[in-house]
């Protein structure tokens, strides 16, 4: 199973053809869509580098969700400033609890155009060429865009921890795109059309759940033939990471409660894929523990299953920007499985309470 995932699933991605988007291709009008609480400092930082892409016609919608900071007011700044960034408000209501899906769908009404892309206050595009890369396939009738967002690289092994993280959901997601299956995109880097998101009802299927407005919207409208990923490195878009263990296990175990509301296929996917790598792992141990004479079997078969992780890796990882992290591959990969694993047996059915 562990080989299947390697060698013909990440295999994909390992093999894909990055494109550089043509520079004389129709652009259409484009709606960049961010949602903000509480994020003066973050947007004080990057939000000027997606007002300034190099776009021919674009607007910026941020929605303001009830922040009790300086945000409002630094907004009502910028749009002095740039004539194409739009500010909706969002006042506290004493009944209503507002959610995230909540307030990327006042967006999306706000919206004046019909190709809408997605971010989030703390990102930072690779390029000011962004903009382009990720509206590209929408010029060959797309109604879906996957991209890529890495975090910061910082000191540090939960640094370590979350980049690997990041990457290896990125190498799945991006794999089964393109072998036209795709389950799953991140709202810090993903585009489609106002037109599929009212087909398809908005987020009213998963409302009740906190997240999932980027991955469980893919799940529920992406097809084989509507989607399309783009990993041109002036298409990344790069993210704040946590900085405590705490806040990122809590990060992981809001992202755990969405995968519930995954299509049956793809959770019992994910599940073989996940299951198949810790019982490789447990079966290594057992095998020594009960066999040590025959240590050399295991051993040999555990450096096999490496192998195969590097040749195939190390293009993978070069795509997604990550090449200093094949170094720690063994120690990474072991510790990813497990903290994934325990994290989705704890957290699978926790109530989720927190905005982000």
């Amino acid at each position: 199973m562990q080989a299947y995932y390697i060698l013909f699933v990440y295999g994909k991605l390992a093999a894909h053809r990055i494109v550089e988007p043509s520079t004389d291709q129709h652009l259409p009008p484009v709606s960049v869509i961010i949602s903000a609480y509480n994020e003066q400092d973050n947007l004080t930082r990057f939000l000027p580098l997606i007002l300034e892409q190099d776009y021919p016609t674009f607007e910026v919608v941020v929605v303001n969700d009830c922040s009790d900071d300086e945000t409002q007011w630094l907004l009502r700044e910028m749009a002095s400033k740039y004539t194409h960034l739009k500010v909706v408000d969002i006042g506290e209501h004493i009944r209503l609890k507002h959610t995230k899906k909540f307030t990327l769908t006042i967006g999306i009404k706000a919206a004046k155009y019909e190709h809408l892309v997605f971010t989030d206050a703390d990102c930072e595009p690779a390029t000011p060429h962004w903009l382009r890369a990720m509206v590209a396939p929408f010029a060959e009738g797309k109604e879906i865009v996957l991209g890529y967002s890495p975090y910061f690289k910082h000191r540090g092994l939960l640094n370590k921890l979350i980049r690997f993280e990041t990457t290896h959901t990125a190498m799945s997601y991006l794999s089964y795109a393109l072998k036209g299956d795709a389950y799953m995109g991140v709202g810090r880097n993903l585009a489609y059309t106002k037109s599929l998101f009212y087909k398809g009802k908005g987020f009213n299927a998963h409302m009740h759940i906190k997240s999932g407005d980027d991955d469980l919207f893919v799940n529920q409208n992406s097809n084989r033939n509507n989607t399309a990923i783009v990993l041109a490195p002036d298409a990344h878009m790069y993210s704040v990471p946590k900085l405590t263990w705490k806040t990122y296990y809590k990060q992981k175990a809001r992202h755990a409660g969405a995968s519930v509301m995954y299509k049956s296929r793809h959770k019992w996917m994910l599940a073989v894929q996940l299951l198949s790598a810790i019982l490789f792992y447990i079966s290594l141990g057992v095998s020594i523990a009960l066999l040590p004479t025959l240590w050399y079997i295991p051993v040999t078969i555990y450096f096999l299953r490496l192998i195969a992780q590097y040749s195939i890796y190390s293009y993978a990882f070069r795509k997604l920007a990550v090449r200093d992290l094949l170094l720690w591959l063994p120690l990474l990969d072991l510790f990813f499985y497990f903290f994934i694993c325990l994290n989705g047996l704890f957290n699978r059915n926790r109530k989720q309470t927190s905005w982000k």
